[in-house]
């Protein structure tokens, strides 16, 4: 049966500010309490969604969560923005959803025992602002794919035994997307300065709720000294796509043979591009895409444009015949608050079949496209300070157009 991979881009939400709130994540610190534009952040991840569309790589939108998270603030003890203490009034209005490769875990049904999709959403327990979360996007999952072709596991228990976060820290592997594959599953282990956010517990435990083959499941360690650069999460040093895995020397504590043997894994070195470099230009969280007509592109931020050895390495990769195109766009907004092109998107393998039951008014085309422009246009400032989020305004700003999205999306977007 015919399967693609889909991608599903956040969008942007109306609070996007830069409050700093990722320790180790390096951009995130170092942009921490300047001015963000959250109209610009969201147009620029709405243009990377309708490039990969032009390009012929089906597109699927997932609308922000509802911030403030009033719910969380309520049930602390708090019923006015403007007394709430300013930590956590940036962690209650973090927008931090735009990251949807943290979404969720996705096995296509190729890789399942039952022959389904198998969706856990991220419980991203490592950073308070960020496991707010979980039920919201289950909640919004659950209606973006809806009946039997998708089984939604719960997140896992919110502990840090358990500390998971998303695809992130999840590659796949195969022949072509149709293929069963080899599931990729990346955590953390003892490090010096930055804490690692995902563990082998939960690396295993979806594994196991996902019903795959544990023989074709590979569980490797991030190397500590990845982490401690910055590389909070795999998707920062590695990329994948179909039978090709490009990664930096230093991404793992070792690699397993199984990919060895059966993949064809690309190192770049230490010499080639440092492990600080790699961090600051988001080189590896490029996504790396399959075309119609089976050629691969990659997609990558401005930054890596800009930067000799970055670029040199794009084009040491073309010039071997592991990439044909790459393509590099201004996801800047995104980048200054640490998350380049692939933090922006969840990957899907579908069915033809599977593509059909996913809920209609969120596959982006031209009409639909239009429509979200012309809504951040309408709805989102151009400008946001740390100061402005004890503005009472922005809170019915936000909620007006959320509401509205959902309209435009059918979907219910309060939270769960």
């Amino acid at each position: 049966m015919t399967a693609l991979e889909v991608n599903i881009d956040a969008l942007v939400g109306p609070t996007h500010n830069y409050a700093g709130l990722s320790f180790g994540n390096v951009a995130s610190q170092k942009h921490a309490l300047t001015v963000s534009n959250p109209k610009q952040a969201a147009l620029q991840g709405l243009r990377k969604m309708k490039f990969l569309h032009d390009l012929g790589i089906p597109q699927i939108v997932m609308p922000p969560h509802p911030r403030p998270a009033m719910g969380v603030l309520k049930q602390l003890g708090f019923s006015n923005i403007k007394n709430v203490p300013q930590t956590l009034l940036y962690q209650g209005y973090s927008a931090s959803a735009m990251w949807a490769a943290n979404a969720a875990t996705i096995s296509p049904s190729a890789d399942t025992k039952d022959g389904k999709v198998h969706i856990t959403p991220a419980n991203l327990v490592s950073k308070f602002h960020r496991s707010l979360e979980a039920l919201t996007t289950a909640h919004y999952l659950k209606q973006m794919f809806p009946g039997p072709h998708f089984v939604h596991h719960d997140p896992l228990p919110a502990h840090l035994t358990f500390a998971d976060e998303g695809a992130a820290n999840h590659m796949r592997l195969s022949k072509h997307h149709a293929n069963k594959g080899t599931e990729i599953f990346v955590y953390g282990g003892a490090t010096k300065k930055y804490p690692a956010r995902q563990s082998m517990q939960a690396c295993e435990a979806i594994a196991r709720l996902h019903g795959l083959d544990l023989k074709r499941a590979v569980f490797l360690e991030q190397h500590p000294d990845a982490i401690d650069a910055g590389v909070f999460h795999n998707d920062v040093i590695a990329m994948s796509n179909e039978r090709l895995l490009i990664y930096h020397e230093k991404a793992f504590k070792r690699l397993d043979r199984r990919l060895q043997d059966h993949f064809t894994l690309i190192k770049i070195t230490e010499r080639q591009l440092t492990l600080r470099a790699a961090v600051a230009t988001y080189f590896f969280n490029s996504q790396l895409v399959t075309l119609p007509d089976g050629k691969m592109a990659v997609i990558a931020p401005k930054e890596c444009e800009e930067h000799a050895r970055a670029r040199s390495c794009f084009e040491f990769l073309m010039a071997e015949g592991h990439v044909n195109t790459v393509y590099y766009l201004d996801v800047r907004e995104s980048m200054k608050n640490g998350g380049g092109p692939a933090c922006l998107r969840l990957r899907m393998v579908l069915t033809e079949t599977e593509r059909q039951a996913v809920h209609s008014c969120i596959w982006l085309d031209e009409e639909l496209y239009d429509v979200l422009y012309r809504w951040i246009e309408k709805n989102y400032r151009d400008r946001m300070t740390p100061s402005d989020l004890y503005d009472p305004l922005l809170v019915r700003e936000s909620y007006q157009a959320l509401a509205a999205l959902a309209e435009i999306t059918k979907m219910n977007l309060g939270a769960a």
